[in-house]
């Protein structure tokens, strides 16, 4: 990829921003490597320099800078991305907002918060356990509230308390012409103008810096109870899910693991008594009662699909160290093949379907030849495939892209998406616009509005799809 602008002017720009901001820019080495990669197994794309931000009007004063310079932006929060958000391809400067994390205000009575955007969902929830109130989005990674909103995450408690679009009721966000604008605000709905907070939700960084986030909050349930459930089949596994759905269980969290993934799992966590099956990991969440009758509700129909009896954690160690197990399952499928690097990647589906979708991706994996353990978010569709790989075979390399397209093109085959919430990125460029056509042109008229230099993480989402697209 070409560079935005020229190397005296990337030179200019780089000590126009050591005079402003001195040691808190970094040229190191170390620190770009660190700041040109996420979790994804792809080389890394070191930026020129790193930014260490303090306030939004730093970063403010910072895109100034770069848009002066026509300097590339990426903006940076802990580096948990799966589809290479965070690196940069066309260099530039790396804004890291890990040292912008204070919790600026609480609401208790209207359950609401707002924080900057380094402020991490462990942190945050560390705050608010003594008001009775927790931050529902859990992605798993120790994420930042704001790469966590730039991303559109969700995870494993999305199908009670949806995602990140339902959790952000407003945002601050540095344009690529350093002007800061606030959307949203604290009224829990508004029919004043284009919704922004939405616009600004999902877009990966290439519309703006997301610096400060207005959050909804929940109670904290009254009781939680765990259970884990081994099945027959994926197939009746999947089965017990849309039925408990259909039902209208407000299971909290229900979550599958092939039998690929438990193996890795119980060997990385020494999980004692469980066996390699299809399983699901359930969660309920309610008041005593509630719980007691929701887990009855669902033991009786995974009975029926051929689940074994429930194994209860309900003191709050043990269903620590359950959801430990499950949120570990990037790093216990890698436990698998020492050596190898994961190629993790994401579809979700109407749950219908999903029996289906995993079947058929399970059966294109024996042929292809790739291991590669699934686990699922599957009250809402979603599951991930984490390809185990040698880098150094390009054959290998070559059938794991394979596998990847074929997964993408089986899902919008069923009327699904390419990513349910690893984002585009630099990965499934190609696959936005199979999934979305013409209408990937209208994005890319957005992304121009906005950020008419091109400045602001160049590379992620559009590329070759925006430019067939008329983008």
């Amino acid at each position: 990829m070409e560079r935005v602008t020229g190397a005296e002017e990337r030179r200019a720009a780089i000590e126009a921003l050591r005079q402003r901001f001195g040691d808190r820019l970094s040229v190191n080495p170390g620190v770009r490597e660190q700041h040109g990669r996420g979790e994804a197994f792809r080389p890394c794309l070191p930026p020129d320099a790193v930014l260490f931000a303090r306030s939004t009007a730093e970063v403010a004063l910072a895109v100034e800078i770069c848009a002066a310079h026509r300097l590339p932006i990426v903006p940076f929060g802990v580096g948990t991305s799966l589809e290479g958000h965070v690196a940069a391809p066309a260099g530039g400067l790396s804004i890291d907002l890990s040292g912008m994390n204070r919790i600026l205000e609480t609401n208790a009575e209207d359950q609401d918060v707002l924080v900057e955007a380094g402020v991490t969902r462990k942190q945050l929830n560390a705050h608010l356990r003594d008001l009775g109130l927790f931050f529902a989005i859990d992605p798993g990674a120790d994420a930042t509230i704001g790469g966590m909103a730039a991303t559109r995450a969700s995870g494993t408690n999305a199908v009670r308390y949806g995602t990140m679009r339902e959790a952000v009721l407003g945002l601050t966000v540095v344009l690529a012409d350093g002007r800061t604008i606030r959307t949203g605000g604290r009224a829990r709905k508004s029919a004043a103008g284009y919704d922004l907070t939405r616009l600004f939700v999902g877009s990966e960084g290439t519309l703006g810096v997301i610096t400060e986030a207005r959050l909804r909050l929940h109670p904290l349930p009254e009781a939680i109870s765990a259970a884990v459930c081994a099945f027959p089949t994926v197939e009746a596994a999947v089965r017990t899910v849309i039925q408990t759905i259909q039902a209208g269980v407000p299971v909290a969290r229900i979550e599958l693991l092939d039998p690929v993934q438990m193996e890795a799992c119980i060997r990385y966590a020494r999980l004692e008594g469980f066996e390699p099956a299809p399983t699901l990991f359930l969660e309920f969440h309610g008041s005593a009662a509630g719980v007691a009758e929701q887990a009855e509700a669902v033991r009786a129909i995974a009975a029926e699909e051929g689940g074994s009896a429930f194994r209860w954690a309900s003191r709050p160690e043990e269903r620590n160290r359950l959801w430990q197990a499950r949120h570990d399952a990037y790093y216990a499928a890698l436990a698998l093949r020492p050596g190898a690097k994961g190629w993790a990647t994401d579809v979700c589906v109407p749950i219908s379907r999903l029996a289906e979708c995993i079947e058929e991706t399970r059966r294109d994996l024996e042929e292809s030849k790739i291991v590669a353990p699934i686990v699922g978010h599957v009250g809402d569709g979603n599951f991930h495939l984490v390809l185990l790989v040698d880098p150094t075979d390009a054959a290998e390399i070559a059938r794991a892209e394979a596998v990847n397209h074929r997964l993408v093109h089986r899902a919008l085959a069923m009327g699904g998406t390419c990513t349910g919430e690893h984002g585009i990125g630099m990965g499934k460029i190609e696959s936005l616009l199979e999934e979305h056509g013409p209408a990937v042109a209208v994005m890319a008229a957005i992304k121009r509005a906005l950020d008419p230099l091109g400045i602001m993480n160049p590379g992620k989402i559009f590329g070759a799809a925006a430019a067939a697209a008329g983008g």
